[in-house]
């Protein structure tokens, strides 16, 4: 979003452990992303969205009436909350900082595909015919893009078979400049961080907050998540 309106701005990698206590200092919950903006804190992407949307109004990420801006927030809302829990919960055995030497409980990951089926097929649909999920390009598009990009390495992928809008989308969305150049600056840091040396990050501990905890807890992995907290590998973020 900060690309598509060409505001300039340093990128600081607020995980690393180096930087936990900054983080911490402009978020007690030390959660990502924060936004600092002339002394301005923001914390949420939501909230971000909404901050940068009004006072960098051009080039738009929501459309000019409420009613417009309704369904593009509604995906946004979809990719914070469910997509984000979904891809988090199940991905934990493929992180590069953790490398888990157990096994997911029985169950999870196919829970987790068949909940991602249910996403895709209804993106796919609302689609159809557009070339952009709310018509023009949006934070819609930008929130999605992302998580979506993420379920190559779990093996799922956008199969243009059964999601063919969807896989168009992609394209489209990777063929924008400022997906490439995004693209490229995470390819780029996986390799310098992850080729050689020990991690920058936080190679046990999990933080889990409400979204991820309250899907894995309906589909019923209330007491492995117990588990985790009784090893100490699970952390639930302070509420101030």
């Amino acid at each position: 979003m900060l690309a598509h309106k060409g505001l300039q701005a340093e990128s600081v990698d607020a995980l690393a452990l180096t930087e936990h206590e900054s983080l911490r200092a402009a978020n007690p919950r030390a959660e990502v992303p924060v936004l600092v903006d002339d002394g301005l804190v923001v914390v949420n992407s939501a909230d971000i969205v909404t901050y940068l949307e009004e006072r960098y109004p051009e080039p738009p990420v929501l459309p000019r009436t409420p009613a417009e801006r309704v369904a593009p927030r509604a995906w946004e809302r979809l990719a914070d909350t469910v997509l984000d829990a979904v891809v988090h919960d199940i991905s934990i055995w493929t992180w590069p900082t953790h490398r888990r030497p157990d096994t997911p409980p029985a169950g999870l990951i196919e829970a987790g595909v068949r909940d991602l089926g249910l996403i895709l097929a209804r993106l796919d649909a609302a689609l159809r015919g557009r070339a952009f999920l709310c018509g023009a390009l949006s934070v819609a598009d930008f929130a999605l893009f992302p998580h979506l990009s993420s379920l190559k390495p779990l093996g799922i992928g956008i199969d243009p078979g059964t999601h063919p809008h969807l896989a168009a989308w992609n394209q489209r969305l990777r063929a924008l400049p400022i997906v490439r150049a995004d693209l490229d600056t995470v390819k780029r840091a996986a390799m310098e961080k992850f080729g050689s040396g020990p991690s920058p990050y936080e190679g046990e501990k999990i933080v889990w907050r409400g979204d991820r905890l309250e899907w894995l807890f309906h589909h019923g992995f209330a007491e492995w998540w117990m588990e985790e907290w009784r090893a100490g590998r699970a952390v639930v973020p302070s509420s101030v």
